[in-house]
């Protein structure tokens, strides 16, 4: 069984007031060094068999239509869920 990782951030112009809620409570909880937060979504998407370049490019195609909105949202990676990068 293969998996697909799908990472989905908001695009920088629209504001994230969950990212900036976490920001403000990092320093108060003793983690310095952060200058900001965005935070986004990850799917997982199993399928059956290995995932091949057919594969993906559904995913992606999944992603831009119903894993995001693309009016405030970007899609940032589809991958194999094997890959580190």
């Amino acid at each position: 069984m293969g998996r697909v990782v799908v990472d989905v951030m908001p695009k920088p112009e629209i504001l994230d007031p969950q990212g900036k809620a976490v920001a403000a409570a990092l320093p108060r909880l003793g983690f310095t060094g952060f200058t900001g937060v965005r935070q986004g979504k990850r799917f997982e998407l199993e399928v059956d068999g290995d995932v091949t370049e057919e594969v993906l490019e559904a995913a992606r195609r999944a992603a831009e239509t119903l894993l995001s909105n693309p009016v405030i949202e970007d899609v940032i990676r589809v991958a194999d869920a094997q890959d580190r990068a």
